[in-house]
């Protein structure tokens, strides 16, 4: 089992009251983790995903690598509602699992390999934009350099992607991303250069 029905149903909640919120409406998804090390890539493997398939101005997907601090300035400027962080996180669980973790918690779990902890980042934004902040933390199996990606990790990711592509906010009106096959989408991103959509 790689998402459970509670993870999915707080994610469909959190999205599903963005039109009737005061804030910002807008959502910033930030894919965190280093590519060159496993399941640590999940995060912006998930990122260049979803720069692929959503076209909605009222969001921003944002490959932050290892250095999520370093999109604060592009973060500001977007105004975001909710910031969604991405990235694997040692939480004593089943590779694959995934968990919906409130940025106060996440001292309590051991995130990748970047610099800043992500508590510090996500207090700050949380202070500076007053915008909402959640990690999805994907447990991670191998998080060696040159590991492969394991397959359990790979589900969570399809799995992800496609929770979000099928939100009101990953819909995109000009084509029908929604019933596009995303098991095999990470073939496709192969190469695509990094960077988030303006």
């Amino acid at each position: 089992m790689i998402l459970n029905a509670s993870w999915q149903d707080q994610l469909r909640r959190t999205l599903n009251r963005f039109p009737y919120i005061k804030r910002s409406p807008r959502l910033a998804i930030l894919g965190i983790g280093n590519e060159l090390c496993g399941d640590d890539s999940a995060g912006v493997l998930i990122a260049e995903a979803l720069q692929q398939l959503i076209e909605n101005q009222d969001v921003l997907v944002i490959n932050a690598g290892t250095v999520p601090e370093n999109f604060v300035g592009v973060l500001r400027r977007f105004m975001p509602g909710l910031v969604l962080m991405v990235d694997s996180a040692r939480m004593g669980k089943s590779p694959g699992e995934v968990e919906w973790i409130k940025w106060e918690n996440v001292t309590g779990v051991s995130v990748s390999t970047h610099t800043l902890p992500l508590n510090i980042t996500a207090s700050y934004l949380v202070d500076e934009l007053d915008c909402e902040v959640i990690l999805l933390g994907i447990q991670p199996d191998r998080i060696t350099i040159g590991a492969p990606l394991s397959q359990e990790v790979q589900n969570a990711i399809d799995e992800i992607i496609s929770s979000i592509v099928n939100s009101p906010q990953g819909t995109n009106q000009n084509s029908d991303i929604s019933t596009r096959d995303t098991s095999s989408l990470l073939v496709e991103i192969d190469g695509l250069e990094k960077g988030f959509l303006p």
